[in-house]
């Protein structure tokens, strides 16, 4: 059989180590063995290991994927590879449960550092399973032109240390399809567009439990945060499965329906409505009156290089970059708009809050809503099948 060059085997682990296959140790580990099979001893191989030393520290980041990892790649996550020698390793998760169900099966962290992570239910969930970090705010100081706002809820579960760094905000509104619903009809009906029964066969919705439940909460008349007739969420549950065409689960997926008019009406998330409208597709957005909200921070998780990973950070939070990312992705930046001037693009953004306050915009309570996944969830997953 004949032998593989050396140079070959080299440039096969490092495209491993770049799919996130293989981790920087195992990398170096496998890297050797490749050079003793080869019958390499120094030359090449010592050029090249000397090489992969130098590179700097990799950090592993998932995310969400489509234009929102394309904003992170392209403006935060470049530039800091350049500047600082390290490596950022990305890649998307179908969400966090995933993430933590490998971690769980795992019983380690390896592979997993950073999350681009849905905000204060998900924060306390990492902490109470003992994947929190403690950062070294000395290190981040761009922290500081950070809501006050959005930081408070993050400190009300750690208070003695983050684990996170808040970095984006938006809601989960209502999109519509302006050639077939008026503006004046969508603001009228609210959540309830979202039961019109003319609309049947046009309706999508987002297939994740909580959602559900607060949708349900909203078109029965019920605070999201203070629930107390469950039986009639669940029963304008079943109402709008009778009704919808597909619930998606990505913000790919939701884009791709509302933009080949597959559906009309659909809860969506503010960004990718935005990225919509600049794409030219005729889309208009609601946030209904207690409609959710939600923060996006980027939690470290335990065993992480922190020096390492507190340096990305306040990269990320640097005002340039920070805007940067949130034209990109269309979301708003975490930055306090009292502290650092936006721009105009990031100030015509849905769900953008002016005062810095976020006084205006409904957050789902991690302290009512936690307790009570197991049975939200079971009772979703029972009507999506019928039920």
């Amino acid at each position: 059989m004949k032998k593989m060059d050396s140079t070959k085997r080299y440039e096969i682990l490092r495209e491993r180590m770049g799919n996130g296959d293989v981790d920087r140790r195992t990398f170096m580990g496998l890297m050797g063995a490749a050079g003793i099979t080869a019958g390499v001893s120094g030359g090449v191989m010592v050029g090249m290991a000397r090489q992969a030393r130098a590179a700097g520290t990799s950090l592993y980041f998932e995310g969400w994927g489509g234009v929102v990892s394309e904003a992170l790649r392209k403006h935060a996550f470049d530039p800091y590879e350049a500047a600082s020698g390290n490596t950022v390793i990305d890649s998307t998760f179908g969400g966090e449960g995933e993430v933590l169900t490998k971690i769980k099966a795992a019983g380690n962290t390896d592979g997993h550092n950073i999350l681009h992570s849905s905000g204060v239910s998900w924060y306390k969930r990492w902490v109470d399973a003992g994947y929190g970090s403690e950062l070294n705010e000395a290190n981040i100081p761009n922290l500081a032109n950070v809501m006050d706002a959005i930081i408070k809820p993050f400190r009300k579960i750690t208070p003695d240390s983050l684990s996170a760094v808040p970095y984006d905000y938006g809601t989960t509104g209502i999109a519509y399809n302006t050639k077939h619903v008026t503006k004046e009809e969508a603001e009228a009906l609210g959540a309830n567009l979202l039961l019109k029964k003319e609309l049947k066969g046009k309706i999508g919705g987002w297939g994740d439990a909580a959602n559900r439940a607060w949708y349900g909460a909203l078109q029965s008349d019920q605070d999201p945060n203070n629930i107390t007739d469950w039986d009639a969420v669940w029963d304008k549950v079943r109402e709008s499965r009778d009704l919808v065409l597909k619930y998606w689960s990505s913000g790919a997926e939701l884009m791709d329906l509302l933009a080949k008019e597959e559906i009309y009406v659909t809860e969506a998330w503010s960004g990718r409505v935005a990225a919509l409208q600049d794409q030219g597709h005729p889309i208009g957005y609601i946030d209904p009156k207690n409609g959710l909200a939600w923060m996006e921070s980027m939690f470290v998780l335990k065993g992480s290089p922190m020096a390492e990973a507190e340096e990305l950070l306040n990269f990320m939070l640097d005002p340039a970059t920070s805007l940067a990312v949130a034209e990109g992705q269309k979301y708003p930046s975490s930055l306090d708009p009292n502290k650092v001037a936006m721009t105009d693009m990031i100030k015509a953004l849905p769900a953008y809050d002016a005062t810095g306050t976020l006084s205006n915009l409904v957050f789902r309570d991690p302290v009512v809503w936690n307790p009570l996944e197991k049975d939200y969830t079971a009772a979703w997953n029972r009507i999506a099948k019928g039920g």
